[in-house]
């Protein structure tokens, strides 16, 4: 078996650890514009920022791709799981975004499950980075992210049957739903992250 070279060089593990750690700062402040009292423009505000800065760390890794002449798994794979990791942040900005937008007064409570998933996906994600330079250890978290993601969908088609249930307003059901579905884009872009992981994993095994 030809021997892999593996750069000494942790600036990419770095960085992935960051874009992840962005994830959590995003899980968290999904988890206050739930909340009763908050101030929502506010929120929305600091989620912009943790966005913005979620970016500038995926441009960091594709620069740093583009600059470096061994890097230590597949190139494709590096781009894939740093637009993959900034996609989640996006689809939890968007949601965010629409309840300011859409002056959502009162979501439903049973979104917070799918917040709550979210939170975890996103901690699962960020312990499991600086795991990457080993690539030991990393079974359990893509597993788990999949359990994660099966909740996610069960809790997706619970929240519509509610939206379409006769309860709500025509226009009402519109703007939750989008809401719905931005969070629900979040929890599988976590999930394509861990398979991206779990097929690095098994190429470099």
């Amino acid at each position: 078996m030809p021997l892999r070279f593996r750069p000494v060089d942790t600036t990419f593990y770095d960085l992935f650890a960051e874009s992840a750690a962005h994830l959590v700062d995003g899980a968290a402040l999904l988890a206050e514009i739930l909340g009763t009292g908050n101030d929502r423009h506010a929120i929305a505000k600091r989620m912009r920022d943790a966005e913005h800065a979620a970016d500038e760390t995926t441009h960091a890794i594709v620069r740093r791709v583009n600059s470096t002449f061994v890097t230590p798994f597949d190139r494709e794979d590096i781009y894939s799981l740093a637009s993959s990791l900034d996609d989640v942040m996006d689809f939890m900005e968007e949601a965010v975004d629409l309840v300011l937008l859409y002056e959502i007064h009162e979501l439903p409570g049973e979104l917070a499950t799918q917040v709550e998933v979210l939170q975890r996906a996103a901690d699962l994600t960020s312990e499991s980075m600086p795991r990457l330079q080993s690539m030991k250890n990393l079974e359990e978290y893509w597993i788990e992210i999949n359990r994660l993601e099966n909740t996610g969908d069960k809790s997706y088609r619970r929240i519509l049957a509610k939206l379409f249930g006769g309860g709500y307003e025509a226009l009402e059901v519109l703007k939750l739903k989008d809401v719905v579905d931005s969070l629900e884009a979040a929890i599988d872009a976590f999930e394509k992250v861990a398979n991206i992981i779990e097929q690095i994993a098994v190429k470099e095994s």
